[in-house]
Protein backbone atom coordinates (compact mmCIF):
# COMPACT_ATOMS: atom_id res chain seq x y z
CA UNK A 1 0.00 0.00 0.00
CA UNK A 2 1.59 3.36 -0.76
CA UNK A 3 1.82 6.18 1.88
CA UNK A 4 -0.86 8.77 1.52
CA UNK A 5 2.03 11.37 0.82
CA UNK A 6 3.52 11.90 -2.22
CA UNK A 7 7.85 10.96 -2.02
CA UNK A 8 9.94 14.32 -1.81
CA UNK A 9 13.34 12.67 -3.32
CA UNK A 10 14.29 13.55 -6.66
CA UNK A 11 15.69 9.97 -7.52
CA UNK A 12 16.16 9.33 -11.33
CA UNK A 13 15.89 13.44 -12.22
CA UNK A 14 19.92 14.12 -13.39
CA UNK A 15 20.64 17.25 -11.88
CA UNK A 16 17.41 18.13 -10.34
CA UNK A 17 18.74 21.32 -9.01
CA UNK A 18 18.97 22.58 -12.10
CA UNK A 19 15.77 21.44 -13.29
CA UNK A 20 13.75 22.36 -10.43
CA UNK A 21 15.25 26.39 -11.24
CA UNK A 22 13.83 26.32 -14.31
CA UNK A 23 10.31 24.79 -13.88
CA UNK A 24 7.49 24.56 -11.17
CA UNK A 25 7.35 21.14 -10.47
CA UNK A 26 5.20 19.40 -7.72
CA UNK A 27 3.60 16.09 -6.67
CA UNK A 28 0.42 15.45 -5.61
CA UNK A 29 -1.91 12.63 -3.83
CA UNK A 30 -4.69 11.14 -5.88
CA UNK A 31 -8.08 9.92 -4.58
CA UNK A 32 -8.18 7.22 -1.70
CA UNK A 33 -9.02 4.35 -4.01
CA UNK A 34 -6.32 5.07 -6.41
CA UNK A 35 -3.25 5.48 -4.13
CA UNK A 36 -2.47 1.10 -3.57
CA UNK A 37 -1.92 1.47 -7.57
CA UNK A 38 -0.18 4.90 -8.10
CA UNK A 39 2.72 6.55 -6.88
CA UNK A 40 1.54 10.36 -7.23
CA UNK A 41 0.64 12.93 -9.78
CA UNK A 42 3.33 14.92 -11.27
CA UNK A 43 2.76 18.54 -12.92
CA UNK A 44 5.20 21.12 -14.28
CA UNK A 45 4.66 24.43 -15.71
CA UNK A 46 7.68 26.22 -17.60
CA UNK A 47 8.01 29.65 -19.73
CA UNK A 48 11.64 29.65 -20.17
CA UNK A 49 13.74 32.33 -22.10
CA UNK A 50 15.96 29.72 -23.77
CA UNK A 51 15.62 26.19 -24.38
CA UNK A 52 16.85 23.65 -22.22
CA UNK A 53 17.18 20.08 -22.00
CA UNK A 54 16.29 18.07 -18.98
CA UNK A 55 17.13 13.91 -18.58
CA UNK A 56 15.51 11.42 -16.59
CA UNK A 57 17.10 8.09 -15.06
CA UNK A 58 13.36 6.58 -15.43
CA UNK A 59 11.58 4.34 -13.09
CA UNK A 60 10.16 0.67 -13.09
CA UNK A 61 6.54 2.58 -14.11
CA UNK A 62 3.91 3.48 -16.48
CA UNK A 63 3.03 7.04 -17.02
CA UNK A 64 0.23 8.80 -18.64
CA UNK A 65 1.13 11.94 -19.58
CA UNK A 66 -1.14 15.03 -20.85
CA UNK A 67 1.11 17.60 -22.47
CA UNK A 68 1.00 21.14 -24.01
CA UNK A 69 3.56 23.05 -25.57
CA UNK A 70 3.35 27.04 -26.94
CA UNK A 71 5.33 30.36 -28.13
CA UNK A 72 5.85 32.65 -25.05
CA UNK A 73 2.80 35.09 -25.09
CA UNK A 74 0.58 33.18 -27.23
CA UNK A 75 -2.59 32.06 -25.37
CA UNK A 76 -2.55 28.12 -25.28
CA UNK A 77 -5.18 26.47 -27.29
CA UNK A 78 -7.02 23.00 -26.79
CA UNK A 79 -5.78 22.06 -30.56
CA UNK A 80 -1.71 21.89 -29.42
CA UNK A 81 -3.00 19.73 -25.76
CA UNK A 82 -2.34 15.64 -26.60
CA UNK A 83 -2.08 12.47 -24.14
CA UNK A 84 -0.09 9.80 -24.28
CA UNK A 85 0.89 6.15 -22.35
CA UNK A 86 4.86 6.05 -21.93
CA UNK A 87 6.01 2.47 -20.53
CA UNK A 88 8.74 1.78 -19.12
CA UNK A 89 11.70 3.89 -20.84
CA UNK A 90 14.84 1.27 -21.05
CA UNK A 91 17.64 4.32 -21.54
CA UNK A 92 18.12 8.00 -20.14
CA UNK A 93 15.29 10.02 -21.47
CA UNK A 94 16.06 13.37 -22.59
CA UNK A 95 13.16 15.82 -23.18
CA UNK A 96 13.62 19.53 -24.30
CA UNK A 97 11.94 21.93 -22.78
CA UNK A 98 11.53 25.38 -24.54
CA UNK A 99 9.08 28.72 -24.51
CA UNK A 100 5.91 27.45 -22.26
CA UNK A 101 4.09 24.24 -21.68
CA UNK A 102 2.17 22.68 -19.05
CA UNK A 103 2.34 18.78 -18.50
CA UNK A 104 0.58 16.73 -15.96
CA UNK A 105 1.86 13.06 -15.77
CA UNK A 106 -0.12 10.14 -13.77
CA UNK A 107 3.34 7.48 -12.50
CA UNK A 108 1.94 4.48 -11.90
CA UNK A 109 3.14 2.06 -9.32
CA UNK A 110 5.39 -0.50 -10.83
CA UNK A 111 2.68 -3.41 -11.66
CA UNK A 112 0.02 -0.73 -10.62
CA UNK A 113 -0.64 -0.04 -14.73
CA UNK A 114 -2.37 -3.44 -15.06
CA UNK A 115 -5.61 -2.98 -13.25
CA UNK A 116 -6.34 0.07 -15.83
CA UNK A 117 -5.65 -2.16 -18.97
CA UNK A 118 -5.17 -5.56 -18.22
CA UNK A 119 -6.20 -6.81 -22.23
CA UNK A 120 -2.27 -6.60 -22.31
CA UNK A 121 0.62 -7.08 -21.01
CA UNK A 122 2.74 -4.19 -19.29
CA UNK A 123 5.52 -5.34 -21.29
CA UNK A 124 3.46 -4.28 -24.24
CA UNK A 125 4.08 -0.48 -23.52
CA UNK A 126 7.17 -0.78 -22.54
CA UNK A 127 9.99 1.45 -24.69
CA UNK A 128 6.99 3.29 -26.33
CA UNK A 129 5.10 6.36 -26.42
CA UNK A 130 1.76 5.63 -27.48
CA UNK A 131 -1.48 7.31 -27.89
CA UNK A 132 -3.97 7.54 -24.72
CA UNK A 133 -6.68 6.51 -27.48
CA UNK A 134 -4.36 3.17 -27.89
CA UNK A 135 -5.04 2.01 -24.40
CA UNK A 136 -8.27 3.57 -23.73
CA UNK A 137 -10.12 3.95 -26.76
CA UNK A 138 -13.32 5.35 -25.83
CA UNK A 139 -11.08 8.33 -24.35
CA UNK A 140 -12.99 11.78 -24.91
CA UNK A 141 -11.42 14.01 -27.38
CA UNK A 142 -11.61 16.62 -24.83
CA UNK A 143 -9.74 15.10 -22.15
CA UNK A 144 -6.49 16.54 -22.84
CA UNK A 145 -8.06 20.14 -22.65
CA UNK A 146 -10.22 19.25 -19.18
CA UNK A 147 -6.75 18.31 -17.60
CA UNK A 148 -4.49 20.82 -18.70
CA UNK A 149 -6.65 24.11 -19.14
CA UNK A 150 -8.00 24.54 -15.14
CA UNK A 151 -5.76 27.32 -13.65
CA UNK A 152 -5.46 25.54 -9.80
CA UNK A 153 -3.77 21.90 -9.46
CA UNK A 154 -6.34 21.31 -7.30
CA UNK A 155 -8.80 21.34 -10.30
CA UNK A 156 -5.99 19.30 -12.77
CA UNK A 157 -5.62 16.65 -9.74
CA UNK A 158 -9.55 16.34 -10.25
CA UNK A 159 -9.64 15.67 -13.47
CA UNK A 160 -7.11 12.85 -13.45
CA UNK A 161 -9.05 11.13 -10.49
CA UNK A 162 -12.35 11.02 -12.34
CA UNK A 163 -10.29 9.54 -15.55
CA UNK A 164 -8.66 6.89 -13.92
CA UNK A 165 -11.68 5.67 -11.27
CA UNK A 166 -13.67 5.73 -14.64
CA UNK A 167 -11.41 2.98 -16.05
CA UNK A 168 -10.90 1.14 -12.93
CA UNK A 169 -8.89 -0.29 -11.14
CA UNK A 170 -9.67 -4.01 -11.40
CA UNK A 171 -8.94 -6.64 -9.06
CA UNK A 172 -5.51 -8.04 -9.98
CA UNK A 173 -3.94 -10.48 -7.84
CA UNK A 174 -0.68 -10.80 -10.83
CA UNK A 175 -0.44 -6.89 -10.22
CA UNK A 176 -0.84 -6.94 -6.61
CA UNK A 177 1.92 -9.61 -6.68
CA UNK A 178 4.20 -7.77 -8.72
CA UNK A 179 3.84 -4.54 -6.59
CA UNK A 180 4.68 -6.54 -3.54
CA UNK A 181 7.97 -7.73 -5.11
CA UNK A 182 9.09 -4.43 -6.32
CA UNK A 183 8.67 -2.78 -3.05
CA UNK A 184 10.84 -5.78 -1.57
CA UNK A 185 13.65 -5.02 -4.34
CA UNK A 186 13.36 -1.37 -3.42
CA UNK A 187 13.51 -1.10 -0.11
CA UNK A 188 15.18 -4.46 0.94
CA UNK A 189 19.37 -3.72 0.04
CA UNK A 190 20.09 -7.84 0.73
CA UNK A 191 17.88 -8.32 -2.30
CA UNK A 192 20.92 -8.11 -5.14
CA UNK A 193 20.33 -10.69 -7.73
CA UNK A 194 17.06 -12.44 -9.28
CA UNK A 195 18.01 -15.51 -7.08
CA UNK A 196 17.51 -13.80 -3.80
CA UNK A 197 13.97 -12.59 -5.54
CA UNK A 198 13.12 -15.60 -6.32
CA UNK A 199 13.47 -17.48 -3.60
CA UNK A 200 12.08 -14.96 -0.82
CA UNK A 201 8.74 -14.85 -3.36
CA UNK A 202 8.68 -18.48 -3.65
CA UNK A 203 8.67 -18.63 -7.17
CA UNK A 204 11.11 -20.45 -9.82
CA UNK A 205 13.34 -17.68 -11.85
CA UNK A 206 11.36 -18.25 -14.94
CA UNK A 207 8.23 -17.23 -13.39
CA UNK A 208 9.17 -14.42 -11.85
CA UNK A 209 10.06 -13.28 -15.18
CA UNK A 210 6.70 -14.32 -16.43
CA UNK A 211 4.94 -12.13 -13.27
CA UNK A 212 7.24 -9.31 -13.98
CA UNK A 213 6.75 -9.24 -18.02
CA UNK A 214 3.28 -9.28 -17.78
CA UNK A 215 2.55 -6.97 -14.55
CA UNK A 216 5.73 -4.82 -14.34
CA UNK A 217 6.72 -4.56 -18.16
CA UNK A 218 10.10 -5.24 -17.32
CA UNK A 219 12.38 -8.08 -16.01
CA UNK A 220 13.40 -8.61 -12.47
CA UNK A 221 16.87 -8.29 -13.11
CA UNK A 222 16.16 -4.68 -14.92
CA UNK A 223 14.00 -3.13 -11.35
CA UNK A 224 17.14 -4.30 -9.66
CA UNK A 225 19.76 -2.62 -11.37
CA UNK A 226 17.35 0.36 -11.97
CA UNK A 227 16.76 1.18 -8.18
CA UNK A 228 21.07 0.70 -8.14
CA UNK A 229 21.59 2.81 -11.03
CA UNK A 230 19.51 5.33 -9.14
CA UNK A 231 20.48 4.88 -5.12
CA UNK A 232 24.35 5.73 -6.90
CA UNK A 233 23.08 8.69 -8.78
CA UNK A 234 21.45 9.73 -5.38
CA UNK A 235 24.95 9.48 -3.79
CA UNK A 236 26.61 11.33 -6.59
CA UNK A 237 23.71 14.33 -6.03
CA UNK A 238 25.20 14.07 -3.02
CA UNK A 239 28.18 14.70 -3.43
CA UNK A 240 28.66 18.70 -3.10
CA UNK A 241 27.25 18.49 0.15
CA UNK A 242 29.02 15.44 1.97
CA UNK A 243 31.91 14.97 -0.57
CA UNK A 244 32.85 12.31 -2.94
CA UNK A 245 31.41 8.46 -2.46
CA UNK A 246 33.18 6.38 -1.87
CA UNK A 247 32.60 4.27 -5.11
CA UNK A 248 34.23 0.67 -4.31
CA UNK A 249 32.04 0.89 -1.10
CA UNK A 250 29.52 1.83 -2.72
CA UNK A 251 29.69 -0.67 -5.21
CA UNK A 252 30.09 -3.48 -2.45
CA UNK A 253 26.95 -2.14 -0.87
CA UNK A 254 24.68 -2.62 -4.18
CA UNK A 255 25.80 -5.38 -5.00
CA UNK A 256 28.25 -5.35 -7.55
CA UNK A 257 31.13 -7.71 -8.05
CA UNK A 258 33.46 -4.48 -7.69
CA UNK A 259 33.55 -0.88 -8.76
CA UNK A 260 33.93 -1.30 -12.43
CA UNK A 261 30.77 -2.64 -13.30
CA UNK A 262 29.12 0.16 -11.15
CA UNK A 263 30.81 2.73 -13.43
CA UNK A 264 29.94 0.46 -16.56
CA UNK A 265 26.60 0.24 -15.90
CA UNK A 266 26.44 4.01 -14.24
CA UNK A 267 28.28 5.46 -17.43
CA UNK A 268 26.03 3.47 -19.74
CA UNK A 269 23.01 4.51 -17.89
CA UNK A 270 23.39 8.50 -17.50
CA UNK A 271 26.35 8.87 -20.05
CA UNK A 272 29.13 10.02 -18.15
CA UNK A 273 30.99 8.05 -15.32
CA UNK A 274 29.57 8.83 -11.79
CA UNK A 275 32.90 10.39 -10.97
CA UNK A 276 32.75 13.02 -13.18
CA UNK A 277 28.82 12.95 -12.72
CA UNK A 278 29.92 13.82 -8.51
CA UNK A 279 32.48 16.41 -9.99
CA UNK A 280 29.85 17.88 -12.09
CA UNK A 281 27.71 18.61 -9.31
CA UNK A 282 30.36 20.13 -6.97
CA UNK A 283 31.42 22.73 -9.66
CA UNK A 284 30.39 26.23 -8.19
CA UNK A 285 30.16 27.18 -11.90
CA UNK A 286 28.71 24.77 -13.72
CA UNK A 287 25.65 26.15 -15.82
Amino acid sequence: MSDSAPRRDTRGIVDPAELLSRVRFRRHTPAPELRPYLEHYWLIDWELPEPYATHVVPHPSVNIVFQRYGALGVPATAANASAEVAGIGLGLFTQKLAEAGRVCGVQFRPGGFRPFAPAWPVSAWTGRRVPLTEVFPDTDPDLPSTVLSPATDHARVAALDAFLLAHGPAPDPVAERAMDLVDLVRTDRAVRRVSQLAAASGLSARSLQRLFATGVGVGPKWVILRYRIHEALERAEAAEAAGAPDWAALAAELGYSDQAHLVRDFTATVGVPPTAYARGRSDPGRS
